[in-house]
């Protein structure tokens, strides 16, 4: 297949929402027949891309070792995967949901050309080309997080522009580094020149800390994670892309090429880098949970959920070995759609109930939307880790690779994802008591004309619903073969 296809997997979708920018549908029939069929068109395109596997693709090169450059491998395929199969769902519950909202035509503008620049994140070949696109994405986001133009819409969007600019300095600072100690070249096993490196161990290591913080900003690492819960204010279609596919993904992926591709797992591993980063993450994950069981608004404590399911993917990737990347990768599939349809049930929920979103509102919902209901039961019984749900498999993966390590703060980063599991457990099951068993004294007259979502949004539902089941089904399939995209074989 020839490699300009990954240009064109990259530009497709975002010329095309260019296109819906400058050139406005006139009908909202016409403007979804015209998205979907884009995206999906796209996503096929990818699917053939990692089935056939292209070279890569020169796009520019500036001289030295600064290349525009797409590639796909091993890590590529697992986010290019995910990306491919969530954003035509994603499309097909943002068209019913979004009738409710004023300016269809700009949202689904940058919605689309936001698909095509994170595409453009997965099939980088170097930190050059990544940074490009990452910051493209911030761009392509910011005006989607304030959508509604108030003022807490602009609030939001202000603090996700600074949090996400702040990122993007430490970041630059980490890049500086690789080129004047390796190659900005991805690598499996790292970029570094071991003779440049050589007796400049400390400063390379904060490159490394600085490129992990500053990247860690769209991941959600504390004390950087402010922007998350903030952003909910968003339509949940854009909610559910910030939290679970696209920009906390974007954040995860180049931590995992920061770690494994630039300066290498072998360089850090043992290091006051890999402890202090580690630390972060479990840190981040209790902080995270913690804080989503205290949260009494149902879209905020699945944003602060979503804080905490970071960082069992971090954690995963700081123990710096093949399996953890394995064992990243699993929780990074499995949260991705987990997560978005916590988001979509919730959102779902808010916009037929037109409550503010607290869960003590939504007592005796159960009844009065049972698909929706029973789609955020199964998702929560498998963010819990309950078998034979993926949730459970991917967990049980991170703190078995975690045991393996023998390191004494890996073990316990392994007891904090049980206290997590517990927690998750809390949050979770609180919200489905509240759906489907309504105390005597609750006041169900709010729910009595409430009726199911439409057909888009229901079926946007089973489809992520089935897919969640046959992940936990065939999670032995799934784990062979992220550990090939993990070891550089696939």
């Amino acid at each position: 297949m020839n490699s300009w296809f990954l240009l064109a997997a990259v530009l497709i979708p975002f010329l095309g929402g260019f296109g819906l920018l400058v050139h406005p549908a006139r009908t909202r029939r016409g403007r979804d027949t015209y998205v979907f069929w884009l995206c999906l068109a796209n996503s096929l395109l990818v699917g053939a891309l990692l089935i056939f596997r292209p070279g890569p693709v020169t796009l520019l090169s500036f001289g030295g070792q600064i290349s525009l450059t797409l590639h796909l491998d091993g890590l590529s395929f697992v986010f290019a995967a995910i990306l491919a199969i969530l954003w035509p769902i994603t499309n097909l519950y943002a068209f019913e949901y979004m009738i409710h909202l004023e300016g269809e035509n700009r949202f689904f503008a940058f919605f689309t050309m936001t698909y095509g620049v994170v595409l453009g994140i997965a099939f980088a070949a170097n930190t050059f080309t990544l940074y490009l696109f990452y910051e493209l994405l911030t761009l392509c986001t910011l005006p989607l997080v304030m959508h509604e133009l108030e003022g807490t819409a602009r609030y939001a969007g202000k603090k996700y522009l600074l949090y996400s600019m702040a990122g993007a300095a430490l970041a630059f600072l980490s890049m500086v580094v690789l080129y004047q100690f390796g190659s900005l070249d991805y690598r499996a096993g790292g970029s570094l020149d071991p003779d440049l490196a050589s007796g400049r161990h400390t400063l390379v290591l904060i490159g490394f800390v600085l490129g992990f913080f500053g990247f860690g900003v769209k991941a959600a690492v504390w004390p950087l994670h402010g922007w998350l819960p903030t952003a909910g204010v968003a339509p949940t279609p854009v909610t559910a892309l910030l939290h679970a596919v696209a920009v906390v993904n974007a954040g995860v992926f180049a931590i995992l090429r920061l770690i494994y591709y630039s300066y290498g797992a072998d360089f850090v591993r043992g290091s006051w880098a890999q402890d202090l980063v580690m630390a972060f993450t479990i840190v981040t994950l209790l902080f995270g949970s913690l804080s989503a069981w205290r949260m009494p608004h149902l879209k905020r404590r699945l944003a602060y959920s979503t804080v905490g399911n970071l960082s069992y993917i971090l954690f995963a990737a700081s123990l710096m070995s093949t399996g953890g990347l394995t064992a990243a990768l699993a929780h990074m599939t499995v949260h991705s759609v987990l997560k978005i349809t916590l988001f979509f049930c919730a959102g779902s929920i808010l916009c037929q109930h037109h409550h503010k979103g607290y869960i003590w509102q939504y007592e005796g919902l159960g009844r009065k939307m049972p698909v929706t209901c029973a789609a955020f039961a199964l998702a929560s019984v498998g963010l819990m880790g309950v078998p034979p749900l993926p949730g459970f498999f991917s967990k049980w993966m991170i703190a078995e690779r975690a045991a393996l390590t023998g390191n004494p703060l890996a073990w316990l980063g392994a007891f904090a994802l049980v206290v997590s599991a517990f927690l998750t457990g809390l949050y979770l099951i609180q919200v489905l008591i509240v759906l489907y068993f309504p105390t005597r004294q609750a006041d169900l007259s709010g729910v009595e004309e409430v009726t199911e979502a439409g057909w888009p949004i229901r079926t946007a539902l089973i489809l992520l619903c089935v897919l969640a089941v046959c992940m936990g089904l065939f999670f032995t399939d799934l784990s062979r073969l992220l550990s090939l995209c993990a070891g550089g074989l696939l």
